[in-house]
Order: structure tokens, then C-alpha cells, then sequence
């Protein structure tokens, strides 16, 4: 199994019970994750020069302690800090691991099993720490203290005692959840938010069954609305690679609902889609009405007619349950037999069975790869298919689509215009990344139809391929004002990078808005 490692400073975190929103993550290969301070080489400056003392690999005081000097000039006076945080650390993980001068024997109990850990500490340390140790120590006469856990918890509480004397824990995907509730139990807020924004970061990481339905799971039950949203959100944008993996059959019936309800899925297709339910539901034989709500939730108008023909006759799944999705068979059979607008006369074509998700198919979009983006304006070219109506199956829609990594806003463009329609002079090295979709032709096929476009920008984390972001705007407007907006571009390590070229997948999503109102 492959981990990643993470480095945190325990003391950024102010206690709070509250989940807060974290930076993007610095992230490099290792074995396991470790949450601890930073122990980063400093450079100070002093009125003469540079000073470099020492690296933080300290060893044994009494061999000598290689420290890092500071030097600070005041207003008038200069002085000089010696730094022996490290070695402080390492007495504390001392005092721990040989248990000198304990007062308070730890027995663990693991609930429902006769497994008991028992660890020597001080009540010190841990009242400092912790308001609930110091409640139950402040109560209690005995300096033996039972606690009772469940096996996950139970497993780590020796990492969780050591967190509380030194700051830093190392830790498997496994593991976030069990020290995340010992965290929460006993009132350790930064571990609990160092472990929230650990989840967050790690989504993308690779575990044999996967962790992300579980860690979701595990934000309903705590209410971690950030947490949540972070799963939901990465499920929603990488579901391509979810159906293919293990994880799709661990989904639970309402994770399940919840994502056929978003429009926001990237995926192949509808149909791709559909194949994926019917598995998960041979695997899960959930209840028939999980069954009848999920196939509800297909978007029928969205798959080819000549598959759903198909599927009326071979798939096992709709032959069963045919009477719950009639209606909106037949709705999807008409939708693909006549033209937007005479549809719209007499139904409410605004609902979801004819709103496309993200498909990444060649009928919806092209993926664009630019190298080195920061140097020029790039621009291509590329065909959609007019509609997913069968009525507009064999139409095309000829794209273009503008990329510039200095485009200058139109509220500001006017001082540096020099000429009319002068694209050059609206491109300033003050400007911000744009991207421009426009349609090379107009037809009078647009009428009741306005276009989505969606950009989507794929990088890497934990060396997997990952959505990062999704960007959407509509019609031929060119300020998606915030695209790109947090990307240095600039930076060869950028996040948003891969092999310095940045990757994009353009989607043009047709949605019918009628211009006449629909009957009711």
C-alpha cells in the first residue's frame, strides 16, 4: 500500500469545535503521514550578513547540541536566541517511552474483548493538554485510570498519548477516523483539525478497498459539513475512476441517490452510468424503492435511442422494473423523435431527465492539453454534436476556444485599447488566466437552446490523476472571473501542472430553455 506524507505545525491551529478550510497541501512520498511542527533549516540575516547555525538534526545534549542561533536586531540593542525546541521534544517522547517520574497508569480497555493496553503517564502532560483528562483526574482518587474504547480506538491510543507529548503522529488511511474520535472525545482540537485537513488532502490516495465512502460516512455522522462536501465533491468530480474501482460497491444507498441527483458528475456517458447501477445493484439487492428512486434518477434523455431499445430488451434490471420508469422512458422516446422547441409546447423541458452531466465522451467536448501555458495565447478547434436529441444527432456545432494566460478584464480593458478589436492590446502581464468558447458560426438551430460551457482541470495528487477543479459559464461570455484564479501558473511545481502543461477537458452542455411557455 502506498502512503503519503504531509508535514503540519500542531501550533497553527487555534482550538475551536468548528471545521475551517485548509490550503492546498505540500505533499511528498513517504511510508506514512506525519502530523508535527515544522523542523525546517532557517536563514536569518543580522546587521553584517547572513547567519546559518545548525539544521535541526539534533543529537544527545551531553554530545553536543548543534542549535539554531537567531539573531534579532532591535531598535538599538541586538540579542540572540538559542533554539532547543528539538531536543525538548525528544526528553518529552523520553519522559513517555520510559515512564520516568509517572504518576498516572492509562489501562485501555477494548469494549466487549478482556484486551487491556496500559500506558504510564503524567498527569501533567495530559491535564495540559486535554480539559476532559484534567475533569476526570481532577475527580479521581486513584492514580489508575480505566478507559474504555472501541477496538479502532483502542488500537492507536498509544499514538494519541504520544501526539500529547510531542505534537507529531504518524498514521495510515486506516487510522484517520479512530484518532479523529479520540481527538474529538478528549478535546484535542488541534489533532481533530489536523486530521480533518489530513482527510481532506488525502482523497486521492490509494487504499486497496478505498477510503472516501468511509470517511464520508463518518462526516454524517459528525456532522463535518466541510469533511462531507470534500467527499462528495471529489466522488462527484472523479467518478469515472469510482465506478472502476471497488469503492463503487461500498457506496451506501443514500450516498448512492445523492450523487444520481448531481448534475456535476464526470463520467462517459448516461448509458456508462446505467451500467453502473445495475452492477451496484446486483451487488447491494438494496430495497425496490432504493431501486425504483435510482432508476428514476437516470437521465434517460441523455442515452442514444438505439441503447435504449436495447436495453428494454436486455437489461434484466429494466425488464423488472419497466412499470416504475415507463413514463419517463416514453418521455425520453419523444424527446429524441422532435425537435426542442416543439417538445417544449407541451412539456416542462427545464427538468432533469433533459439536463446533461459532465460527459466526457467526443460528442460533448474535447480534452486540450497546453505546454508551458505562461508563455503565449493558445487557441483550437473542436466539433459537438448540436444536441442529445436524436432529432439534432446528425448535427455539428464547430467550436473555438481561446486561451490566454494574461487576459486583461473588460472592466479595466478600455486604457490599454489602442485599437478596435485589438486582442494583443487586451493582454498585459497585470492580467489574470481566461479561456473563451464561442460557436464559429451561429445557425438558427440555436433557438431555445443556450450552451454550458465547462472546463475542467485535471492534475496530480499521490500520483493519480484527479479533477482539482471545474469551472462552468455560459453562452459566449468570456469572464468566468474566477478561473484559475488561485493557479500560479508561473511555478514549474505548480498543482495545477502536470509535466509543466496544464490539462483541460472542454464540455459544451446544451440546455433547453423555450422561448414559449410550457403548457401545464
Amino acid at each position: 500500500m502506498c502512503f503519503t506524507a504531509v508535514t503540519l505545525s500542531a501550533a497553527a491551529y487555534t482550538p475551536t469545535s468548528t471545521p475551517q478550510s485548509f490550503p492546498p497541501p505540500m505533499l511528498s512520498p513517504f511510508s506514512t503521514c506525519c502530523l508535527l511542527p515544522q523542523r525546517v533549516p532557517q536563514k536569518y540575516s543580522s546587521g553584517d550578513g547572513d547567519l546559518y547555525v545548525g539544521n535541526g538534526n539534533l543529537g544527545n545534549h551531553r554530545n553536543g547540541i548543534k542549535a539554531i542561533l537567531r539573531l534579532e536586531n532591535g531598535q538599538e540593542n541586538g540579542f540572540t536566541t538559542l533554539n532547543h525546541s528539538m531536543t525538548l521534544l525528544q526528553r518529552m517522547e523520553s519522559l513517555l517511552m520510559q515512564a520516568n517520574g509517572s504518576d498516572v497508569t492509562l489501562r485501555v480497555k477494548t469494549i466487549n474483548t478482556d484486551e487491556v493496553k496500559v500506558i504510564q503517564a503524567h498527569t501533567l502532560v495530559l491535564t495540559l493538554q486535554s480539559d476532559v483528562f484534567e475533569d476526570m483526574l481532577d475527580n479521581h482518587n486513584s492514580s489508575v485510570l480505566v478507559l474504555r474504547e472501541p477496538q479502532d480506538c483502542a488500537a492507536v491510543f498509544d499514538k494519541f498519548i504520544r501526539y500529547l507529548y510531542c505534537g507529531d503522529i504518524s498514521l495510515r488511511l486506516d487510522q484517520a477516523i479512530p484518532l479523529h474520535k479520540l481527538a474529538s472525545k478528549y478535546h484535542v482540537w488541534s489533532l481533530q483539525q489536523g486530521l480533518t485537513r489530513y482527510m481532506t488532502q488525502h482523497l486521492s490516495s490509494d487504499s486497496p478497498t478505498g477510503h472516501v465512502v468511509g470517511w464520508y460516512q463518518y462526516a454524517l455522522q459528525i456532522n463535518d459539513v466541510s469533511l462531507r462536501d470534500s467527499c462528495l465533491r471529489y466522488l462527484s468530480w472523479n467518478l469515472s475512476s469510482v465506478l472502476q474501482s471497488k469503492e463503487w460497491a461500498s457506496i451506501s444507498d443514500e450516498l448512492l441517490l445523492s450523487l444520481l441527483q448531481r448534475s456535476d458528475l464526470i463520467l462517459q456517458s448516461e448509458l456508462v452510468l446505467y451500467d453502473a447501477l445495475e452492477n451496484w445493484i446486483e451487488q447491494n439487492q438494496p430495497a425496490s424503492v432504493t431501486v425504483e428512486n435510482a432508476l428514476r434518477s437516470i437521465r434517460y434523455g441523455m442515452i442514444p435511442p438505439q441503447h435504449l431499445f436495447r436495453m428494454q430488451k436486455q437489461s434484466t434490471l429494466m425488464i423488472k422494473y419497466y412499470e416504475s420508469i415507463r413514463d419517463l422512458l416514453f418521455l425520453a422516446f419523444q424527446f429524441h423523435a422532435a425537435s426542442p422547441i416543439q417538445l417544449a409546447k407541451y412539456f416542462d423541458v427545464n427538468c432533469s431527465i433533459f439536463t446533461p452531466r459532465n460527459y466526457l465522451s467526443q460528442s460533448w467536448g474535447a480534452p486540450w492539453v497546453i505546454n508551458n501555458p505562461t508563455r503565449d495565447d493558445r487557441s483550437f478547434s473542436f466539433q459537438t454534436q448540436m444536441g442529445p436529441s436524436g432529432h439534432d444527432s446528425t448535427k455539428r456545432v464547430t467550436w473555438n476556444a481561446l486561451f490566454s494566460p494574461r487576459w486583461l478584464p473588460l472592466s479595466v480593458r478600455s486604457g490599454y485599447s489602442t485599437e478596435p478589436n485589438s486582442m494583443q492590446s487586451t493582454r498585459t502581464e497585470h492580467g489574470r488566466p481566461r479561456i473563451i468558447v464561442t460557436p464559429a458560426t451561429s445557425s438558427p438551430d440555436f433557438a431555445g437552446v443556450s450552451f454550458q460551457k465547462t472546463v475542467i482541470v485535471t492534475a496530480k495528487q499521490q500520483g493519480k490523476m484527479v479533477v482539482r477543479h471545474v469551472y462552468n459559464f455560459h453562452q459566449s461570455t468570456e469572464e468566468s472571473g474566477d478561473f484559475l484564479e488561485d493557479a500560479d501558473l508561473q511555478r514549474r511545481g505548480s498543482e495545477y501542472l502536470i509535466d509543466n502543461s496544464l490539462f483541460l477537458h472542454v464540455i459544451v452542455k446544451p440546455l433547453y430553455h423555450s422561448l414559449i411557455v410550457a403548457k401545464k
